[in-house]
């Protein structure tokens, strides 16, 4: 576990990175229509504390319907969070980035939305707004367009915080992120950590966390501004990345047999219950294409890491753009 500041009293801890059904349909297979997750709010509640989160969030893919749903079953919960996903651009490159945003609510996202398409309007109105935000995932897109040492640069100048761990990720690129938190820290920074386990399916919701010292959910996410958090939990790896996409497909077609909540009816019901029974030889691929993906993952990482220790000894002690105000305040 990783303390961005200990503080004093009791420590509450939330998984601040969770995926509902409402996280809208998979990018991945769209001739299927499969959604990117199946997960029913009401079971993410309860299952996150079950694994002793005293708080629960939902941060769909830039919706909180997940959230509102909960809600509406449940309106006096003082220990449930609104959150969200946010994707939004980098011009600087044009990346694609996702911006993990907690303790909103429907003014809020609705004035977000319009902004999506650069990312530094979208933190101007956050801090405004005294919203607890991060950086979700640093590296899941960044293909190195841009350098490096430029792109750290603009993240510290453009966030309070970063997802430290996240539970999908391989430990290399958590172990980076948390590096690059401690080597910038030195240099004047001191940009909070996050935690959650980007889950989109039931069995890993609150396999990672942050902690915050707090007695509330109001003070817990004061300390999430003030900076005072650390991370907890598992990382991903080959398995977890399969047992997602596996988990998915089998609740894709618990949908389309109606054993799960229902998403297609009439002739698409048909029209994908054919496809899917034509194509379930192909469905057990993903073991595969996982294993592809973090090896290649974990190649990448370790030269970015390369890349950083080597800016490290040579150029951070003397750029003093990673000495600017990042303060959350």
């Amino acid at each position: 576990m990783t303390a961005t500041d200990s503080g004093p009293g009791r420590y509450l801890k939330a998984d601040l990175h969770v995926h509902s059904y409402h996280s809208g349909y998979s990018t991945s297979l769209p001739l299927f229509r499969s959604r990117d997750s199946y997960s029913d709010p009401e079971e993410i509640y309860r299952l996150a504390k079950a694994r002793g989160m005293d708080l629960v969030t939902i941060t769909d893919h830039d919706s909180i319907d997940g959230c509102l749903e909960f809600l509406d079953r449940h309106p006096d919960r003082e220990d449930f969070i609104v959150g969200e996903e946010i994707e939004c651009v980098l011009p600087d490159g044009d990346l694609t980035i996702h911006v993990g945003a907690l303790g909103i609510d429907e003014r809020i996202h609705k004035e977000i939305q319009p902004l999506r398409d650069n990312v530094y309007e979208v933190a101007a109105f956050l801090r405004a707004e005294r919203v607890p935000f991060c950086l979700n995932h640093p590296f899941m897109f960044y293909r190195e367009r841009v350098n490096l040492s430029s792109y750290v640069t603009t993240l510290l100048r453009v966030f309070p915080a970063m997802e430290a761990r996240n539970g999908a990720m391989i430990s290399a690129q958590n172990k980076l992120v948390e590096r690059i938190l401690d080597d910038t820290r030195r240099s004047g920074n001191c940009l909070a950590r996050f935690g959650g386990s980007d889950a989109h399916i039931l069995r890993r919701v609150g396999t990672t966390y942050t902690e915050a010292p707090a007695s509330s959910r109001e003070e817990f996410l004061e300390s999430l501004r003030q900076g005072h958090s650390r991370v907890g939990g598992r990382h991903g790896n080959t398995f977890v990345l399969a047992s997602e996409i596996y988990g998915v497909i089998f609740n894709y077609w618990a949908s389309l047999l109606g054993l799960r909540r229902e998403d297609l009816l009439g002739y698409d019901r048909f029209r994908d219950i054919g496809l899917s029974a034509v194509s379930v030889p192909f469905q057990f691929i993903p073991f595969l294409v996982a294993a592809a993906k973090k090896t290649a993952e974990s190649r990448r990482l370790a030269r970015l890491t390369r890349r950083w220790l080597a800016y490290v000894e040579t150029d951070l002690p003397r750029d003093a753009a990673l000495s600017l105000d990042t303060s959350v305040q």
